[in-house]
């Protein structure tokens, strides 16, 4: 495994506020190599999402998370066990600043020298599935990966048309977060748009099967999820 470089960066973002990120690297990297955003679920940028960074980094992306609840809780990380802590910050995020947020982590991305400026994908998970269906909406993109984003239907469907990249879409269909009239929804919109997909559902996983923190983690869709994911970001 290489050697990897960690930091913690603060981004200005457009609205005047300032934004904190997890940004995870390979220490020994060429003169070009691929970024990823990673967008966290709704428990913040905490030890798991650092380590799914990491294992980005390992692959050679320079892996960046941006805190999305930076507006009213700099530095949240959730309990897993308690929802509840999470539900008024996520209640609290706009499209509008997820926008502003995104904008400002892809510029970062595109003014690091090593990286290239036209091979920036997305991946989020849970809530940030949501966000990187949004950010392939707004931002020239290579590859965005969507796991169980719930709230991209209704909420969502009308940006299908203007998404740059080609998404990659995981759901559980144990999930009764996002039932499976959502799920069609958001894949209805995207073959009505005609844009370019891969739609993977998993019989026997449920929401969050990716999180290994999380009672509902099925490492069998897990890890078939990322060999997927990892040929899909390079193709």
């Amino acid at each position: 495994m290489p050697d990897l470089v960690h930091e913690k960066i603060t981004l200005q973002v457009a609205d005047g506020t300032q934004m904190d990120a997890y940004v995870s690297r390979p220490e020994k990297q060429g003169s070009s190599i691929p970024g990823l955003i990673v967008l966290q679920e709704a428990f913040g940028v905490n030890a798991h999402i650092r380590k799914v960074a990491d294992r980005f980094a390992e692959q050679g992306y320079l892996a960046i998370a941006p805190e999305l609840f930076h507006r009213t809780a700099r530095g949240f990380e959730g309990d897993y066990n308690n929802f509840n802590s999470v539900t008024p910050h996520m209640r609290a995020m706009t499209t509008e600043g997820a926008e502003a947020d995104l904008r400002a982590t892809f510029e970062w991305l595109k003014k690091q020298p090593a990286v290239q400026a036209d091979s920036i994908s997305s991946v989020g998970y849970c809530m940030g599935g949501r966000i990187s269906f949004l950010a392939n909406a707004i931002l020239p993109l290579r590859a965005a990966a969507s796991y169980y984003g719930g709230g991209i239907a209704p909420g969502l469907l009308d940006r299908a048309p203007t998404l740059h990249a080609p998404m990659l879409f995981f759901w559980g269909e144990l999930d009764k977060h996002i039932p499976p009239e959502q799920r069609a929804a958001v894949i209805g919109s995207l073959e009505k748009a005609g844009k370019q997909y891969v739609n993977v559902e998993f019989s026997d996983a449920g929401h969050g099967f990716n999180c290994d923190e999380r009672a509902s983690f099925q490492p069998r869709a897990s890890r078939r999820a990322w060999a997927l994911l990892l040929e899909f970001l390079k193709s």
